[in-house]
């Protein structure tokens, strides 16, 4: 089974693998055995075009995508032998070498048919559950801490274990702009998709102020050795998911990860229900009355 999944210098979309999931469980159905050739980019290690054993198989089968191209037209060549199959793609022009070396093209769009629902239509989500949805608040910035900053390092740590979970990832910023597309432009707007994802991994302040805020669970990394404003309003918050950046390690990455799926959903919950008192808001009111009592003297 093949596909734009299997080219070296094609892509693996979403779609993609859920059309071939589909096919495969066709296939099974049906008795037949047979092997999925990976792009080596995409599933380093597994079976690629570049390592399988063309002579060891009878039929070929290619899976969704376009019919189009000189990468999809070798395998007519490397495959001679084979009946050669394409399934739920789009045919572009008939008569291109792509489309012709096949023996069979069920197409789901093309010139000369009627449309039809993509495989991926036929899958259904697990049973067992989606993987959750993690979004990330991070900073490289932050160089008033000088000497002390280890915001690259933390980074780097922080997004390679998180690539290697089996979770949605979903990169936001705090900072606005109603002139980029790609940004908020108002906090309610990001408070709208926070709302939305089960956990927040962050070393900025406000990463973990606005997620508790809106009663999800964070882990926070203070990206500023010997500890600085992160750490310091995780203590004035009562929340225990903070990491220093000396301590930044996998387990204590796992650690957390753990605690915030389980105690920390109700934790960060509770904190959006109660918001913590209000210290600096008092000061703050009790300085513009006493800025008021010397203005009326």
């Amino acid at each position: 089974m093949t596909g734009w999944f299997s080219f070296v210098e094609g892509e693996a979309t979403a779609g993609d693998v859920l059309a071939l999931r589909r096919a495969e469980e066709v296939v099974r159905e049906a008795g037949v055995e047979y092997d999925v050739a990976w792009s080596p980019g995409f599933r380093p290690g597994e079976l690629s075009l570049e390592t399988v054993r063309p002579g060891e198989y009878d039929l070929l089968l290619f899976v969704c995508g376009p019919c189009s191209g000189p990468q999809t037209a070798a395998l007519h060549e490397r495959f001679a032998h084979c009946h050669r199959v394409a399934v739920g793609v789009s045919v572009v022009d008939p008569a291109e070498p792509a489309v012709t070396g096949f023996h069979e093209v069920i197409a789901r769009d093309g010139p000369s048919c009627e449309p039809s629902p993509d495989l991926s239509v036929g899958t259904r989500p697990p049973a067992d559950g989606l993987p959750p949805v993690v979004a990330t608040l991070l900073t490289t910035g932050q160089h008033e801490y000088a000497g002390q900053r280890r915001h690259e390092e933390t980074v780097r740590r922080v997004t390679s274990w998180l690539g290697a979970r089996d979770c949605a990832l979903l990169e936001l910023e705090t900072r606005l702009d109603s002139r980029d597309w790609r940004l908020c432009g108002t906090p309610e707007q990001l408070d709208a998709v926070l709302a939305r994802v089960d956990l927040v991994v962050t070393n900025r302040l406000h990463g973990l102020v606005l997620a508790l805020r809106a009663g999800v669970p964070a882990i926070a990394v203070d990206p500023v050795a010997g500890g600085a404003k992160v750490s310091a309003q995780a203590g004035a918050l009562d929340w225990p998911a903070v990491v220093p950046a000396e301590r930044l390690d996998d387990q204590a990455l796992a650690h957390w990860w753990e605690w915030a799926r389980r105690e920390g959903r109700s934790r960060a919950a509770a904190h959006a229900a109660a918001p913590p008192p209000e210290p600096l808001a008092r000061a703050l009111r009790a300085c513009l009355g006493d800025a008021s009592q010397r203005a009326g003297r």
